[in-house]
């Protein structure tokens, strides 16, 4: 075989000179500092590829392992239901696969929830408080011009008449 060519370090950028046995395929140098950093890159592409496959690997080691294998950690609502009586009903395998579906069910509910949270500290209600305060809706306790509701002012005139005294209203000069 030929001799390799040098070529960069896909993590530190240095050039080498690929191992003969490796050749073309070598990417990072021999460094240990590179070699774990790519082989820490190839393990995340892997698990981005097969993102069930460790739970998959992890649910058929605990099924290999003797008959009393350490209890499944669920979170709270789950970790109160009978796992023995499921084992007996399902098998290792399938009470594992059960446990692990129900931890993944409680986990995004409580993601899907956590945006609605009520917040105790905020006003309770759809409206925003009156800024001002608000008056008992006898004339005579106010003491300047105001609206009420209608948007009629009580010292002017009503929306839509005239505001000169009944007598003018209709003559013209």
């Amino acid at each position: 075989m030929s001799e390799a060519r040098k070529r960069p370090c896909t993590i530190c950028r240095r050039w080498f000179r690929p191992n003969p046995r490796v050749g073309d395929r070598q990417r990072a140098c021999g460094k240990r500092e590179c070699q774990t950093a790519r082989r820490q890159r190839t393990q995340a592409n892997w698990r981005n590829r097969n993102p069930g496959d460790a739970i998959a690997w992890r649910i058929d080691r605990r099924a290999t392992r003797p008959e009393t294998p350490e209890a499944l950690r669920l979170p709270a609502p789950l970790n109160q239901l009978p796992w023995n009586f499921a084992k007996d009903q399902f098998g290792p395998q399938g009470t594992d696969f059960i446990g692990v579906m129900g931890a993944l069910i409680v986990r995004t509910a409580k993601d899907q929830i956590r945006p609605y949270l009520i917040d105790p500290t905020g006003v309770v209600g759809a409206l925003p408080l009156s800024p001002q305060k608000t008056s008992s809706g006898f004339p005579h306790t106010r003491t300047e011009p105001t609206r009420d509701a209608t948007g009629v002012s009580p010292t002017r005139p009503a929306m839509g008449t005239s505001a000169s005294p009944p007598g003018r209203a209709g003559s013209s000069t």
